[in-house]
């Protein structure tokens, strides 16, 4: 009966074991002794054991760190994020947040106050803070690029959703990394190019388009749905073999018969001639929308040269 019971127990917790566990289902003190003098459970931790062997995978190593730290415990911050797939690799000491602070060797351990009960979840097994609550916490430690693109690739697993990023924002709108994450409350982008877009964008006053839309059969990179206009951010590094070319090209015409046009920009003229790139997407959209808004946009980036698209418009009879 026991045996079956700290196997059960065991094979939920990645081969582990506490002391309390072990006690609960009537392990007396000295059988964990004798157990431990024998082999039988190996000390890991104060309290916690392993079961006949020690597991090493970073995910085993993990949960044995969270049952250290007591009942209310969590994995937190970049541990929680390797767990959730965001980052690819595990480092130490492992991260967690408790309700109090136990010293352990490979562990350190945040206090936490504003956790919600959306907050606290568990995968494979091991309590975590939530997949949002996670990019929350790892925020206040990336800049620019680095976080845009982490923020990226979560919302990119099946764990993380806009909706769910949003509401923890909106929650703990004073946590150090709510200003850094609410510009990037939105879909997510398939590349770093694509993110040097939305910020070239952003700075030179271009319109906000859609990102990783599907036109015809096809992912669009950027698309400006009004006006009917793609954007494709070439690199040297991923559009220079032959059948990437052939590819994108036969696209553009499939684009083109349905009345899309499709603007190539590339990543080094995005940053050494960005306002002139500014200038000549808006010039573009200008020619493709008659709307005054666009317009008025153009001015923001620098006087946009007179086209005959624009000369030719009629005007309102006197």
């Amino acid at each position: 009966m026991v045996e079956a019971a700290i196997a059960l127990i065991a094979g939920r917790q990645h081969g582990y074991i506490t002391r309390a566990q072990l006690l609960a289902i009537g392990v007396g003190r000295r059988a964990i002794e004798y157990w431990v003098s024998t082999g039988r459970l190996i000390p890991v931790y104060a309290g916690v054991y392993a079961v006949a062997y020690v597991r090493r995978t970073p995910v085993a190593r993990a949960c044995a760190a969270v049952l250290a730290c007591g009942e209310r415990a969590m994995l937190s911050h970049r541990s929680a994020a390797s767990l959730w797939g965001f980052y690819k690799h595990w480092d130490e000491p492992f991260e967690l947040v408790a309700p109090s602070i136990r010293i352990r060797d490979g562990i350190k351990v945040h206090r936490c106050r504003t956790l919600a009960r959306q907050d606290i979840t568990r995968q494979l097994g091991i309590r975590v803070t939530s997949p949002a609550r996670t990019v929350l916490d790892n925020a206040p430690r990336l800049t620019g690029k680095r976080l845009s693109r982490f923020v990226n690739d979560a919302l990119r697993t099946p764990y993380l959703h806009v909706p769910d990023l949003a509401d923890v924002l909106n929650r703990n709108p004073n946590h150090p990394g709510a200003k850094r994450i609410a510009p990037l409350v939105r879909e997510p982008t398939n590349s770093p190019l694509e993110d040097d877009f939305l910020e070239f964008a952003g700075r030179y006053g271009l319109p906000t388009p859609v990102t990783n839309a599907h036109l015809l059969g096809y992912e669009i990179d950027v698309f400006y749905p009004r006006e009917r206009v793609i954007v494709e951010i070439d690199s040297a590094r991923f559009h220079m073999d032959r059948d990437s070319f052939e590819r994108d090209r036969k696209r553009d015409v499939v684009m083109l018969e349905a009345g899309i046009l499709t603007v190539r920009i590339t990543d080094e003229r995005m940053k050494h001639e960005a306002e002139e790139e500014a200038r000549r997407l808006l010039e573009i959209l200008v020619a493709r929308r008659d709307d005054q808004t666009l317009t008025v946009l153009s001015n923001s980036v620098g006087r946009v040269p007179d086209t005959g698209a624009r000369r030719t418009r009629r005007r309102p009879a006197s």
